[in-house]
């Protein structure tokens, strides 16, 4: 059985290109615009891994990652940051809110698959 996996950026390009590489690997996808979206999504199920954008309309990934871990069903399902935010400050603020790792946008599909493997083990 394949692992899903939740795709939460407002830019239907980032979306498309993330799930374009992780189906051509086997994965199941499911796409979110932004994080309220993403909960109601995650309201209807668990997800193996969900990888989210830092700044987006209505709810961003911060805020996404704090409801998730104060959540139930998905409280312990990994949260990879995919985002443009390089910095230091920020990188160390996701982790503290509960991210499992930090993939800078543009990203290399071979970057992402193998991080994807690596947090899906």
């Amino acid at each position: 059985m394949s692992k899903t996996i939740l795709v939460v950026d407002d830019s239907e390009t980032i979306r498309e290109a993330v799930q374009f590489t992780l189906a051509q690997a086997g994965y199941t996808i499911t796409t979110a615009d932004n994080g309220a979206n993403a909960l109601t999504l995650l309201e209807q199920g668990k997800v193996d891994l969900i990888i989210s954008d830092l700044n987006m309309p209505v709810m961003g990934g911060m805020e996404l990652i704090q409801k998730v871990r104060a959540g139930t069903v998905n409280k312990y399902t990994p949260i990879l940051m995919l985002t443009t935010e390089s910095n230091q400050d920020k990188k160390m603020e996701g982790k503290s809110a509960g991210a499992t790792g930090w993939i800078v946008k543009p990203f290399k599909p071979e970057i992402l698959l193998a991080t994807v493997a690596k947090v899906l083990r």
